[in-house]
């Protein structure tokens, strides 16, 4: 195989034909023979069925519900407008949003595999299904000059989208739990340098709940032995062993991670000789740290470009962001006035100090600013900070933490495990030093010891929560605090905040990580 391979290589990349051609095609044919079905193929379509059985049902239930409320206030038929007597009733109404609405979920691609379980675009997926629902029936109502109730539709379209939602995020969520345990994920052969491969391997096996189970590496150049730097996955070979590589470790999906070796004619070679339905490929650019809206796909002159927008932090996302602030932190101001002030009581009656504590925090573009909480440590014990970083070597990183901190009072642990203590900072959000959603505010005399790429964190104002906050908090090392962070300020948008702020919340019911 590997010396049929390199004949092939070497007449695709200088365009020659037919020998080549055949070599691929002859190769694509032999894997179709040899294995089974990957089991990738059933978990897919096993999970595009649930999922399409599940959005059944939910429009059913909707559209039955609201047309039940309707009948039992006495309403049947659609009422006509003007002159014109309109022959229509509701059950017909609903029968015809019902079909309507599920043809949509097709069309858009709702149950398409590359859109389920993929977070933001699938909601958003779901979201645009429900209004272009509404703006056709909207549009159906005017040219058939029918009035139908306006309850009827927000009962139907506005809440079966939210449900439809809830749905996709209960689905997601035990996907990624059983590809934790190993299940319902892509087998994955890695193929590139040593370099990118170990770094795409370092990541996937840190992100398990992606679905991509990493089993072997195909490496350009010198093969080395042994493992992929920090993993551990096996080097097989190189890149004319990648057919064996998939057949041997049952892999479904080919990854390349880069590689000067890898020549276009080369690459082209390698997705010809992948059986189309059994073997997927998939390309990963030397881009890390960009979220999916800012990443766009667009075929030039042949070439599949990857357009990637650059961060903005400016103009009207910035107002919408400052006026999603005020209200947020407004209202919850208002609605936890009452256990803000209980808290501020115990402190304040149960160790000697203030009830509130400020500290000089670093904020937007290096500015300072007094950041407020519950006090939850003894009185002075910034004092104590220095020595006992020294006692446990952690007094060069920029993270200052104390593990076991012994300044912490016995009410101070329990704010602390719960978050609660971080509540005053709704008047620094309010105020306008802060923001719900941002980096994690850190001390002048850790923003010292920052690097250059650390210092983009400064670009956004620093948030009550965030990325860091939502992904193990102090369980996160220095490196991936940053990383967090850094992600969060190159791809930050209001829905992204919100759906930061659920995770916040579920983390102060359920906190993980917090000391």
């Amino acid at each position: 195989m590997r010396r049929g391979t390199s004949m092939a290589t070497h007449t695709v990349a200088h365009g020659s034909g037919a020998r080549g051609d055949g070599d691929v095609r002859g190769r694509a044919e032999r894997a179709s023979v040899t294995g089974p079905t990957p089991a990738t193929q059933r978990w897919q379509d096993t999970y595009r069925r649930r999922v399409a059985l599940s959005d059944t049902i939910i429009v059913a239930l909707v559209v039955v519900v609201a047309l039940l409320v309707q009948l039992l206030a006495g309403e049947d038929r659609v009422a006509p407008a003007g002159d014109r007597q309109v022959i229509l009733n509701y059950p017909t109404v609903s029968v015809f949003l019902f079909v309507l609405w599920s043809i949509l979920l097709v069309l858009h691609g709702a149950r398409d595999i590359r859109v389920l379980g993929t977070g933001a675009p699938e909601y958003k997926t779901i979201l645009s299904v429900g209004l272009t629902l509404f703006a056709l029936v909207a549009v159906a109502a005017v040219f058939l000059k029918i009035d139908i109730s306006r309850a009827y539709l927000l009962a139907t379209v506005p809440v079966g989208t939210f449900v439809l939602i809830a749905s996709r995020m209960l689905a997601r969520a035990g996907a990624k739990f059983e590809r934790r345990r190993g299940k319902m994920t892509s087998r994955v052969v890695l193929l590139g340098s040593h370099e990118t491969a170990s770094h795409v391997a370092r990541e996937l096996t840190r992100h398990p709940e992606a679905g991509y189970a990493v089993t072997a590496a195909c490496l350009a150049g010198p093969a080395p032995s042994g493992t992929l730097d920090g993993s551990d996955v096996p080097v097989v070979g190189g890149l004319d062993d990648l057919m064996d590589a998939l057949e041997h470790h049952g892999a479904d999906t080919v990854v390349v991670t880069g590689s000067d070796e890898l020549s276009p004619g080369r690459l082209r070679e390698i997705s010809w000789g992948l059986e189309p339905g059994r073997f997927h490929l998939v390309v990963a650019p030397g881009l890390t740290g960009i979220g999916g809206p800012r990443i766009h796909t667009r075929p030039v002159a042949g070439l599949p470009l990857v357009h990637v927008e650059t961060p903005r932090f400016d103009g009207g996302r910035w107002i919408v962001k400052r006026a999603f602030d005020i209200v947020g932190s407004t209202l919850l101001l208002l609605v936890l006035s009452v256990p803000l002030l209980i808290i501020a009581m115990l402190v304040k009656t149960t160790s000697a100090g203030p009830a509130l504590y400020g500290q000089e925090r670093v904020g937007v573009n290096g500015s300072t600013f007094t950041m407020w909480k519950f006090r939850s440590m003894q009185n002075g014990a910034d004092h104590q900070l220095q020595d006992l970083l020294k006692k446990q070597g952690t007094s060069e990183a920029p993270l200052f933490k104390v593990i076991n901190d012994p300044r912490v009072t016995k009410v101070g642990k329990v704010l602390r495990r719960y978050s609660l203590d971080e509540f005053p900072q709704l008047i620094n959000v309010l105020l306008g030093s802060m923001s719900l959603v941002g980096p994690r505010p850190q001390r002048p005399a850790e923003v010292a010891l920052y690097d250059s790429a650390a210092r983009r964190r400064l670009l956004l104002k620093p948030g009550m929560g965030g990325l860091w906050q939502v992904s193990g908090r102090s369980n996160l090392g220095w490196e991936d605090a940053v990383k967090l962070d850094l992600f969060y300020v190159e791809n930050w948008s209001i829905l992204g905040d919100v759906m930061i702020l659920g995770r916040t919340a579920k983390q102060v019911v359920l906190p993980d990580g917090a000391i």
